[in-house]
């Protein structure tokens, strides 16, 4: 009988896990690793079309959704999450939903990633609209929550994207812009949160990272919006200024407190930036 996730189930290239020594369990672990970023290189070329879609859809007011359950719901949670403090948007702008509602974050939820329209009701409660774009993650690329809100969305005009780590997967089908990351068979055979979920990680840390910097969210490399939320950031901020207004760090620390942000300082001491 033939497998339903060919890619993500096949068996393991190691046997006997259990005689192994930890060098030899780390080193394995670490020799599949190894193979991700080199995927994803082949995988640019999609990961672009759907980068400029978003870009292109936020500037006129939309936003960015990712649906996924388990560890792929789990992956674009935290990237949606680490947006905001990162670069000082909205916690609106990109939203990570989960099969299951929150308390599957911390707890599997049994079956939700089974329901094929409950997907499309998760986004129905933000009243989402054609501005918007959904990304469906799902290392198998069969899971039915994401099916089913990946077809929604596109029957409501919506734009779509999926990351998946199977050839041919069934999400595929249903997204505009389909990102198939073949990962291979996991070192523990069928552990799609090893190899797979560090795929769909380094994706996501690329479509989030180049459409805040596409939106105008840095200046050069400077995370210059992120919010001051702890001593470390705003030591980070007066570091920033310091730089490029080459003045002290007194001065500089001055200065953040007065205007709260990086930004608003550059823009404030040096009419002449482009921030």
């Amino acid at each position: 009988m033939s497998k339903v996730n060919p890619d993500t189930e096949r068996e393991s290239l190691y046997s006997n896990l259990d005689k192994m020594s930890t060098n030899e369990l780390l080193t394995s672990i670490n020799n599949e690793d190894k193979k991700v970023a080199d995927i994803i290189e082949k995988q640019i070329p999609n990961i672009e079309k759907l980068v400029d879609v978003i870009v292109s859809k936020m500037k006129l007011g939309g936003r960015l959704f990712y649906i996924g359950a388990g560890t792929s719901g789990r992956i674009g949670i935290l990237d949606a999450s680490e947006c905001p403090p990162t670069f000082g948007v909205p916690d609106n702008w990109i939203i990570g939903i989960i099969a299951g509602g929150d308390s599957a974050i911390r707890k599997a939820v049994e079956n939700a990633e089974d329901d094929i329209d409950q997907a499309w009701r998760d986004l129905s409660a933000y009243d989402i609209s054609s501005l918007d774009v959904v990304i469906g993650i799902a290392a198998s690329g069969n899971t039915p929550y994401v099916i089913g809100g990946l077809k929604k969305a596109r029957e409501n005009n919506i734009a779509t994207g999926s990351i998946s780590c199977n050839s041919a997967s069934l999400i595929s089908k249903q997204a505009d812009h389909p990102i198939e990351l073949i990962v291979g068979p996991e070192f523990l055979t069928g552990s799609t949160r090893m190899k797979a979920g560090t795929s769909q990680k380094l994706a996501l840390n690329m479509i989030s990272t180049s459409v805040m910097i596409k939106l105008g969210r840095i200046y050069g490399n400077k995370m210059i919006d992120m919010q001051l939320s702890n001593k470390k950031l705003v030591q980070r901020g007066v570091e920033m200024i310091v730089e490029e207004l080459k003045i002290d760090e007194k001065k500089a620390s001055e200065l953040l407190k007065k205007h709260k942000s990086v930004r608003a300082v550059l823009l404030a001491e040096n009419k002449n930036l482009e921030v």
